[in-house]
């Protein structure tokens, strides 16, 4: 009831609101109670009876980010609510979680109908629409930072979003899905089995084509897009992820060479397209010997750290300016500890950071301080806590961890401040 009353409260004072002219900058409205998921009814336009769940954080920011979580086939809100760590990454950062849930028997969403592979044509991406709308009303949300991800059917879905409304969101991450189109159909299947096997291939230019088709003249930005796949995936089989970097590479313009490719998870490949930093226009992440059902704890992380949400829920750090690392270590048979301080060189305060460095091989992060550090091998990145996420010019931050070694004690030879390379002593 407390959620239909605030909804009423919200018409009425429509009606007696001054025009948009002579209005001021939109107040937040606690329409839903904090900290809890909450089905929120008569949001907008919903042609295929979706139900919209919200979760708001208590800590929730002044103009939040938004993050769409769609569900997998057979799953639901309250699933995708219990299963991720998206609630608990909204607490931490301030952001706003909505999760779409569908009412159809097969519990999947429709990724496949004329309908919903065109923008405003109807069935499930008009009924998120709207939810995202509602939200970005409510809680004068900053339209610059919507986000979308999903998982299997979900991760379809999150194709479909990103190309039928490039305006709307910023970028999504989908774990385990297709291409957008590749599920498409005209007899009101849901399931296209030649797709779902991995024998549906175009070339880059026709992927391309059928994302811009979907909203014919749009010439703006396009969003970012995050890939995830198992190389053992028999349900929606691997090559889709070949067909999804082709399409997406091709309607963001970049190259399909990658511009950084490393393995920041042992049987984990990362490839970067048009750049080569956390926000890249392209990110795709393959896991070998990993089936359908890849997502696991932590994964969401790298999908926030891919939004660029993982710095108290501002937008991407800038780069920092000069920077200078001390490290100092101190080894025993099977570990050692690490001291390093990171000194602002430059003129301008660094607000927020993430340092990054590769440990040398055989070593691994068992604890840390000051910092929170992720993956725990290979290539890692240290991010502020929140009480020393500033830097000012000519002061200085330290941390450190402890990791083990199976012989190689020595410290990682270079670091990056925000993607800045700074001098070691």
């Amino acid at each position: 009831m407390g959620v239909l009353l605030s909804l009423v409260l919200l018409a009425v004072a429509a009606l007696f609101a001054p025009p948009a002219a002579a209005r001021t900058a939109a107040v937040p409205v606690a329409a839903v109670p904090a900290a809890a998921l909450t089905e929120v009814t008569g949001f907008g336009a919903n042609p295929s009876d979706l139900q919209m769940y919200v979760y708001v954080p208590n800590s929730v920011t002044a103009h939040p980010a938004v993050v769409v979580a769609v569900h997998w086939c057979g799953g639901s809100a309250s699933a995708m609510y219990s299963g991720t760590e998206w609630a608990s990454l909204a607490d931490q950062y301030g952001f706003v979680v909505v999760y779409p849930s569908v009412t159809r028997a097969g519990k999947c969403f429709d990724v496949s109908s004329p309908q919903a592979l065109t923008r405003g044509g109807g069935s499930d991406p008009v009924g998120i629409r709207s939810m995202v709308d509602w939200v970005s009303a409510t809680y004068a949300a900053d339209t610059a930072r919507i986000f979308v991800t999903g998982i299997s059917s979900g991760a379809m879905m999150t194709n479909v979003l990103l190309g039928d409304y490039p305006d709307v969101f910023a970028a999504g991450a989908a774990f385990s899905g297709v291409p957008f189109g590749c599920f498409a159909t005209t007899d009101g299947s849901e399931w296209n089995s030649a797709c779902s096997g991995g024998t549906v291939t175009h070339t880059p230019q026709e992927w391309g084509d059928l994302v811009r088709a979907a909203d014919p003249g749009y010439t703006g930005r396009r969003p970012r897009v995050q890939l995830w796949h198992g190389t053992d995936d028999t349900t929606l089989a691997y090559p889709n992820f070949g067909e999804e970097i082709k399409q997406w590479t091709d309607v963001l313009g970049v190259s399909r060479t990658p511009a950084a490719t490393d393995s920041p998870v042992a049987g984990w490949t990362r490839t970067r397209y048009g750049a080569a930093g956390d926000q890249a226009p392209v990110e795709a992440i393959s896991l070998q010997g990993v089936g359908h059902n890849l997502y696991s704890y932590g994964m969401a992380a790298r999908a926030l750290t891919f939004f660029g949400l993982d710095n108290g829920g501002t937008a991407p750090q800038p780069p920092a300016g000069a920077c200078r690392v001390t490290v100092t270590t101190s080894a025993w048979n099977t570990g050692l500890t690490a001291s390093v301080v990171i000194t602002n060189t430059g003129t301008s305060t660094v607000n927020g950071w993430r340092l990054g460095f590769t440990l040398p091989d055989g070593q691994t992060i068992t604890n840390g301080w000051n910092a929170t550090y992720s993956p725990a091998s290979g290539a890692v990145t240290a991010t502020n806590v929140s009480y020393d996420a500033t830097v000012a010019p000519g002061t200085s931050v330290r941390i450190g961890y402890q990791a083990s070694h199976v012989g190689n004690s020595a410290a990682p030879a270079a670091y990056t401040l925000n993607g800045t390379t700074c001098t070691v002593s």
